[in-house]
């Protein structure tokens, strides 16, 4: 599931719309959950069945969620390994064989002189950073507030790896070369998540990125990437993944977030620390028996999904600017897609509602007529407003400006 997937009660459902019209602005979910039986989390587990439902069931939708599938559905994702790789060679073994392919692939894309598999990116950027703290003799890595060591991992890097995070800013925007030089206090590193998820999957501009690491490099920093997302990211730069990644010391990239792989992350840098990341890998019972299941999907996602991308990136500006014509025209007092023009694939839209209220009007469009327009859950943002994301991909290529506009008409008149 997303790393956001039940925060703050989003996905509880709601029964009949029937007398929720008479409520006050910000009271529609509280209604809606007072006449719903049920603890909150029974509602969450009954919403979560029902849109799982709906996302396998829907003919029409904007991404396919590979993770909510069947175990034989994800099974038949590998169907087509052979394409990609010989299997007649031997099975991995503690990293070796079909995986040490993976990571010598990753790593040339990536234009690095080695890559090492990890089982999950917390593990692998923990690794790089506590590699990079040794040589600087300096444990204080500079990060953005709302990166994903500081919102998602249970503060591990200064709960497990001796680190001590340092917030270069908070505010929901790609940190500044006047932000790194404003530190005023001692640092060995800079990671910056490209793109930065938590707040609208936003990227700097090339000029703003290459000016934060001259910074970086005017201190002294080792700067690595959170490139859990970096494939999506060469169209909005216009730079091939190499150029990107010369930029950094390191980086660490998903095999799933945006390859559609059934898990796992690689870390990319100089040779002498992949060697030391290995090390420590294996210190942290991340040298796994056998993963060839995972590095068979990653090579057959960075052979059909990766050159997918762009056109994902290009057509979701067509769905964000539909989207906001669509509510515009049905009248919604107050929305926000954001970012207004998607960086990536990937983007936010903002509604006056509360995120329970909206979770049900999702799950019930696509019941109803079977389209789904917002397959994941909404987050709270405040009093009354509620965010979700949207993600475009090969299903959604299918979808014209029309068709948005349509299923935003619909959604809306199920909203109280």
């Amino acid at each position: 599931m997303s790393d956001r997937a039940d925060r703050s009660g989003t996905d509880q459902a709601g029964p009949d719309r029937s007398g929720t019209e008479q409520a006050g602005p910000g009271d529609e979910g509280q209604l809606l959950l007072a006449r719903e039986p049920g603890s909150d989390e029974e509602r969450r587990k009954r919403l979560r069945e029902r849109r799982t439902a709906v996302n396998r069931g829907a003919e029409r939708v904007l991404s396919r969620l590979g993770y909510l599938g069947t175990l034989r559905e994800r099974l038949a994702a590998l169907d087509r390994a052979e394409e990609v790789y010989d299997l007649d060679e031997p099975s991995d073994l503690y990293g070796n064989g079909v995986v040490e392919a993976l990571e010598g692939k990753v790593a040339a894309l990536l234009g690095k002189e080695a890559a090492a598999f990890f089982p999950t990116g917390t593990m692998a950027q923990q690794v790089a950073l506590r590699c990079w703290a040794a040589r600087t003799g300096n444990p204080a890595v500079a990060l953005h507030a709302l990166s994903h060591p500081e919102v998602h991992e249970r503060h591990a890097f200064s709960q497990v790896s001796g680190l001590r995070p340092v917030r270069v800013t908070s505010e929901p925007r790609q940190p500044t070369a006047d932000d790194v030089r404003g530190l005023d206090e001692s640092i060995g590193a800079l990671m910056l998540e490209l793109p930065l998820r938590d707040a609208g999957f936003v990227l700097p501009t090339w000029q703003e990125l290459t000016e934060v690491v001259e910074a970086a490099r005017e201190r002294d920093l080792v700067v690595h990437f959170d490139g859990a997302r970096l494939w999506e990211t060469t169209e909005y730069f216009g730079r091939s993944l190499a150029e990107i990644a010369d930029l950094a010391d390191s980086v660490y990239v998903s095999l799933y977030k945006s390859l559609e792989g059934l898990g796992g992350a690689l870390l990319a840098g100089p040779r002498e620390l992949v060697e030391e990341a290995k090390a420590w890998r294996h210190r942290y019972g991340g040298t796994v028996f056998q993963q060839f299941p995972t590095a068979l999907s990653a090579l057959a996602g960075l052979e059909r999904e990766l050159p997918r991308l762009p056109a994902y990136v290009r057509h979701a500006r067509v769905v964000a600017a539909a989207l906001r014509e669509g509510f515009e025209a049905a009248g919604v007092p107050w929305f926000r897609v954001h970012p207004e023009v998607p960086h990536t694939h990937e983007f936010q839209v903002w509604l006056p509602y509360d995120a329970d209220v909206l979770a049900e009007a999702a799950v019930r469009q696509g019941e109803a007529t079977r389209t789904l327009l917002f397959a994941r859950p909404w987050d709270g943002g405040g009093p009354g407003a509620a965010f979700t994301e949207v993600t475009v991909r090969a299903a959604g290529l299918e979808w014209t400006a029309d068709d948005v506009r349509a299923a935003v008409a619909d959604f809306v008149t199920r909203l109280p």
